[in-house]
């Protein structure tokens, strides 16, 4: 248990609280063009080009998606297909939660502030909140703050919007890269890990690691 009393609990949503429902989308559409034992390594391709792409102006999330599908595509020499951008897209509103989440969020929800900062699009955000089963204070998307995540100025937006301080926040995502590190950045002190496996652990980052969300509760005596 650590002794911390945040104004509020800002989480990360898709992988952190949400299960992320990309890869699997991904390898239907594809399973004609890409080949089954060399998938594993078209969807890392895929995912670091959405990286890429979040990285400059902003733009929609469809088009951040359907971009890095395209640019994965032609380092494949594969056919892209728009339509395969947009059924991606289209699938994200139906995205549930990790199953760790909705009973251990709802306690923490009855002790503090919750919020989410998310790279997401407004038009499906609330598809997602509404399925983690806990009321949230603020939601806020990179589409409100004009840039996505990693970058500092969607951290920024959430923080004036909430009327606090780096130090005022307890930030929790399943991501080093685009949430903690940034994070750490900006000073945020404050910070919990929910390793699901996505990336290595990197503790000169300074935070609290745990392996789910009913360990952030105990961490916080809950």
């Amino acid at each position: 248990m650590i002794d911390l009393q945040p104004k509020f609990i800002t989480f990360d949503c898709y992988g952190t609280l949400t299960a992320f429902g990309m890869s699997a989308i991904t390898r239907e559409l594809l399973a004609d063009r890409v080949p089954g034992e060399k998938m594993e390594d078209f969807l890392d391709d895929f995912e670091a080009f959405r990286g890429d792409e979040v990285l400059g102006a902003y733009k929609p999330y469809h088009r951040v998606i359907n971009d890095a599908l395209a640019r994965t595509a032609t380092l494949w020499g594969i056919e892209h297909r728009d339509s395969d951008g947009e059924a991606i897209y289209e699938s994200v509103p139906s995205w549930g939660p990790h199953p760790d989440v909705p009973e251990p969020l709802a306690a923490l929800a009855d002790r503090f502030p919750l919020v989410i900062l998310s790279n997401a699009a407004d038009e499906q955000i609330m598809h997602n909140v509404d399925k983690l089963g806990a009321p949230f204070h603020s939601v806020f998307t990179a589409e409100q703050a004009g840039a996505y995540k990693p970058r500092l100025q969607a951290f920024e937006y959430m923080l004036d919007e909430l009327g606090c301080g780096p130090g005022d926040i307890l930030h929790v995502s399943s991501s080093l890269r685009y949430d903690l590190m940034p994070a750490h950045d900006l000073r945020v002190t404050n910070k919990v890990y929910v390793n699901r496996g996505y990336e290595p652990s990197t503790p000169y980052y300074g935070y609290h690691e745990v392996s789910d969300i009913a360990g952030l509760a105990g961490l916080l005596g809950i």
